[in-house]
């Protein structure tokens, strides 16, 4: 059996689709697993999964989304799957093709397109909601088209028929972030970490303003990791008060990651409201309490029940710098309290929130698709 995964977005070593989806896969069955990318660099293989690159589209998201679309069906059309995988919204069309040619298909959502679409800055303000209705009706297509789709959220599990949707929660792998014999929580530097997409709706300047009001009560650092959006972003950021007192990794690798994590008092995830991030699970916080750290969360009303029956961490009014050093005055001063928040948050990753839990979903999905194949668990 054939099974290929295919993006035209993600990188090649995307912790959902490589790390917890094919690795799982491949590790659990004796299908051939292969990821499809469009990154313009060469073959490789993986944790037993092959990657493959089908060269690279410049020219913006029109070109990516037609030449790059046509470029992907061709290359998996050619390597003849049993069943294809795809993770982007706009390989929507290329899995319908695929499908006509009999091979079984599943679309991944990460995201709430509709809901994204109405956020999107390049995309003029009058237009989105034309684009999002248009997107509503190309996923009412893809729900009655497709084998399988599989969402990373209830919410958005709701937008397709049920008797087809499985929802594969993007919770993080259960040692992944753990190290070995780390430093004693109350010996760790005064410091708290962001990591992911930094952007203004992450809260990125409010962050940054908590970092200098904390830093002139005494003292504190933040260890940012992760890629500016966009680029330009970094320029406005160095030139804020709490630059100085931050220490920028860029994009790190995971194994980074849990060192960095590893050193603060806590996580932070201040997410500005609005209808993309308040209806959605971060795994950025689910990173967090993986790695035993207290978390420091927008107040929103599904987070506020995660925060609040795991009691992991504090929630603020993710638009108010004085509300974000508050809380991260409090885990400095009340150590004790805040260790134990990120035992429990820890705790709660082990009973419900991770990656194994889910995993077993994804592999009944493909025994279901897949009878004749050998998965197990």
């Amino acid at each position: 059996m054939k099974v290929v995964h295919m993006t035209t977005v993600h990188q090649r070593t995307d912790t959902r689709i490589l790390i917890k989806q094919c690795k799982t896969l491949a590790k659990a069955s004796d299908m051939s697993i292969s990821l499809f990318v469009q990154d313009g660099r060469e073959d490789c293989v993986t944790h037993h999964v092959r990657t493959v690159g089908v060269g690279k589209v410049s020219g913006g998201r029109l070109r990516r989304a037609t030449q790059g679309a046509w470029r992907m069906y061709r290359a998996v059309r050619k390597a003849k799957p049993t069943l294809a995988h795809f993770h982007d919204p706009e390989l929507i069309p290329v899995g319908v093709a695929l499908k006509l040619s009999r091979i079984k298909v599943i679309y991944d959502v990460h995201e709430d397109l509709r809901r994204q679409i109405r956020t999107k800055h390049w995309i003029p303000k009058w237009v989105r909601p034309i684009v999002a209705r248009g997107a509503a009706c190309i996923e009412w297509v893809a729900g009655r088209a497709f084998d399988a789709i599989v969402p990373a959220t209830p919410k958005i599990a709701g937008h397709f028929p049920a008797a087809k949707t499985i929802v594969v929660q993007n919770f993080p792998l259960l040692d992944e972030l753990v190290v070995p014999e780390a430093m004693a929580y109350a010996q760790r530097p005064k410091a708290f970490a962001y990591v992911g997409g930094i952007s203004e709706e992450r809260g990125i300047f409010q962050i940054l303003e908590a970092v200098a009001l904390v830093n002139g009560r005494g003292g504190a650092r933040l260890e940012l990791a992760g890629a500016f959006i966009p680029d330009s972003l970094k320029t406005r950021a160095a030139a804020s008060d709490g630059w100085s007192a931050t220490h920028f990794h860029g994009w790190t690798s995971r194994k980074e990651l849990s060192g960095i994590l590893a050193n603060v008092r806590a996580g932070l995830v201040v997410l500005h409201p609005n209808g993309r991030y308040e209806d959605a699970y971060p795994v950025k916080m689910f990173e967090y309490m993986a790695a035993g750290l207290p978390v420091i969360a927008s107040d929103f009303p599904l987070w506020r029940q995660i925060i609040e029956d795991s009691r992991c961490g504090l929630l603020v009014d993710p638009l108010d710098p004085k509300a974000v050093a508050d809380a991260m005055q409090w885990i400095l001063e009340h150590p004790e309290e805040a260790e134990k928040m990120g035992q429990r948050g820890r705790m709660a990753v082990v009973e419900k929130y991770n990656w194994e839990t889910e995993a077993k979903k994804l592999i009944a999905l493909y025994e279901r698709l897949l009878p004749s194949t050998t998965v197990s668990a």
